[in-house]
């Protein structure tokens, strides 16, 4: 390495280290108002695994923060703005406004400002643990005499099944046919009269305050959604601040460690953090029938209020460049449903009866432990997953290999059509329209098709189990998993590449190929699976306007089909930022990396939330760049870092 490219990294390396939250204000807008109980298409903030949380007020309405919002199966909003600040002076109210530019949300914290006069608030509220969030107030007398002030909390709940209650200096707020309990501890020395009405609260207690003197008091606003309240210890803001800020600025260390280019880049770091912190406010801590911490696929639609397989294999990945342990738990979470036979359930739930357990999802599952692995170094992690790795990959033979043939179908455990097309994770795509279904065995179907994708990913697998296998000192496994790896490759070329189309196709049991173009196309160069002339034909078709190289490049259906229709089209049209970076990935390595940068700047420049303070999306619209679907998806956030963090 010659000198200036030594000083360029050591330079990058002391920008990295010295990166503070301080320096993220607002990557994402979370201004929120509330007006409708179930409606959660807004971004929020949670943090801790907690499943709770909160908005900066849209308006100046109120002196508080908006929320909070509770999440179990699904989200709901408690209220408003479940403490809301009045201040009265000799029984006449102190009529607060809102300090507009001081109210900020940073990685971890909200706060804001309001005054009335001589007199100044300031609000911060944070999470010290995944069922309590902490919210300081300080109250300042900017004046030169003396202030007798009431000091008044109040709430009105917008769900009428919310049950109010009071104790010392708390209150105790029962979601009746729930068992949820949010609970309101007011940390201070002095009573709080705590008043409750059918649906609302009040909480005074007066202050003195001398001139230029200031006072603070906290809450603690939990939310158990267990059915159980737990036991909190007790909080002192300024430790919790400590805390939480030293646990946040790690993130960031650990974050730009992993990134080619230093905090001082504005546009790639803040893309980064604002990724990093949507999956941070999508993460849930274990709580009943979820055993470990997960992360939801989107606290912002309320479909998404579970924890899916290969959701969690991506978003693992992206979460490892920051929080490597968290990575584990949220793939673990999942194999604890795996089941005897060996197969990983599509999605789980806090409800476990709400699991479903008709289909998985594709086997990337290798690939995420080995790539967490790779962050984290811990041994032990690869070894505790190794066996239950090994009895999912062969599960797929056993379960959705119809004709034994070694190559395996998508399917379902029930029979149904829509479960196949789910297992695919590519739920209406147009290669499967014509697909049926046939029976494997007792609670095991197929389509009638074979995936390109899904065994290109089998593959991919093999190779990986090999490497934990020699790693894991076993090498007769490792021996035997690279011996059916070069077999797979080449009878995958074989069956699904067209040499008169040039790409790569699934195919019906009976060999016909089905000519339809696809992003299942490209996943045999992201697994190094096609041969040189195969990449170069594929990447042809990468690169053409007409196919795949719209305004935002990599739509998941030939743009020049008939049936693409990227608005209403979910899996037939739009771009999807997984299937985007196994798309840059494989140009990679077949080197057209000049090509994988344009797609990528592409990208940045014109899909929306890649600049500004605009949310992540589900996916895009390949001609315009608008967001589609869910906002704040995790493994748009996941696959975003995985593009940054590329060095090439």
């Amino acid at each position: 390495m010659n000198k200036l490219k030594w000083c360029v990294l050591l330079l990058c390396m002391q920008q990295q280290v010295q990166a503070q939250r301080t320096q993220f204000p607002d990557v994402l807008d979370i201004r929120y108002t509330v007006k409708d109980t179930g409606r959660v298409s807004g971004s929020f903030f949670s943090d801790n695994g907690a499943w709770h949380a909160y908005a900066l007020p849209a308006n100046n309405t109120a002196a508080g923060f908006t929320g909070p919002l509770l999440m179990d199966m699904k989200g709901e909003w408690l209220s408003g703005c479940i403490a809301q600040l009045r201040l009265y002076e000799n029984d006449r109210e102190l009529v607060l406004q809102q300090t507009d530019s001081a109210m900020r949300y940073y990685p971890g914290l909200i706060q804001g400002a309001w005054n009335a006069g001589p007199v100044k608030v300031n609000m911060q509220l944070l999470f010290s643990s995944n069922r309590t969030a902490i919210l300081q107030t300080t109250i300042i007398n900017t004046g030169g005499s003396p202030l007798q002030l009431k000091v008044q909390w109040e709430g009105k709940t917008a769900l009428q099944r919310a049950r109010l209650e009071s104790g010392k200096n708390e209150l105790r707020i029962g979601i009746a046919g729930t068992g949820h309990h949010f609970n309101i501890r007011y940390l201070t020395q002095q009573p709080w009269d705590i008043a409750t009405t059918t649906g609302s609260y009040t909480a005074a207690s007066n202050i003195s305050l001398a001139a230029h003197a200031s006072w603070s008091a906290t809450q603690a606003q939990s939310f158990y959604p267990e059915y159980k309240e737990q036991e909190q210890p007790p909080v002192d803001f300024a430790d919790a601040f400590r805390q939480n800020e030293t646990r946040w600025n790690g993130y960031l260390k650990q974050l730009f460690s992993h990134m080619p280019f230093p905090a001082s880049d504005t546009f790639r770091s803040r893309l980064a953090v604002k990724s990093m912190m949507t999956l941070l406010t999508n993460w849930r801590s274990a709580s009943r029938h979820i055993r470990r911490d997960g992360v939801f696929p989107s606290i912002s639609y309320q479909g998404f209020y579970g924890i899916w397989s290969w959701d969690s294999w991506k978003q693992a990945v992206g979460i490892s460049y920051f929080d490597p342990v968290l990575a584990q738990s949220n793939i673990q979470s999942m194999f604890d449903y795996q089941d005897a036979a060996g197969m990983v359930p599509d999605c789980i739930y806090a409800d476990s009866t709400e699991n479903n357990l008709r289909d998985t999802k594709p086997p990337l599952a290798a690939w995420a432990v080995w790539t967490v692995f790779g962050t984290s170094r811990d041994t032990a992690f690869v070894s505790r997953l190794y066996p239950s790795l090994v009895r999912y990959h062969n599960w797929w033979y056993t379960a959705r290999d119809h004709d034994r043939n070694g190559l395996c179908e998508f399917g379902s455990t029930d029979g149904t059509r829509i479960a196949a097309a789910w297992e695919s994770g590519m739920d209406n795509a147009v290669r499967f329209d014509k697909a049926v279904m046939v029976k494997n065995g007792e609670g095991a179907w197929s389509l009638n098709q074979e995936s390109v994708d899904l065994n290109s990913y089998l593959y991919k697998e093999k190779l990986i189990l090999a490497q934990m296998a020699t790693m894991l000192h076993r090498p007769q496994e490792a021996a035997t998993w690279r011996r059916q790896a070069a077999a797979l490759k080449k009878q995958i070329h074989a069956a699904f590449y067209d040499e008169a189309s040039g790409y790569y196709y699934d195919r019906m049991h009976n060999g016909t190929l089905i000519r339809v173009k696809g992003p299942e196309g490209w996943i045999p160069l992201w697994t190094g699976i096609a041969p040189g002339k195969a990449a170069a034909a594929t990447i042809k078709y990468m690169q053409d306007t007409t196919v795949f190289n719209t305004l935002v490049p990599f739509p998941v259906l030939d743009a020049s089909e008939k049936a693409f229709d990227p608005q209403r089209g979910y899996w037939r049209g739009p771009v999807w930022i997984d299937q985007f970076y196994f798309a840059i990935a494989a140009m990679r390595q077949y080197k057209a990396g000049a090509a994988a940068a344009g797609m990528s700047a592409k990208l940045w420049n014109h899909a929306a939330g890649m600049r500004g303070n605009g949310p992540l999306h589900e996916n895009y619209h390949p001609r315009t760049g608008k967001g589609l679907n869910a906002s704040n998806f995790s493994w748009t956030a996941a696959h975003v870092l995985m593009l940054l963090a590329d060095k090439q």
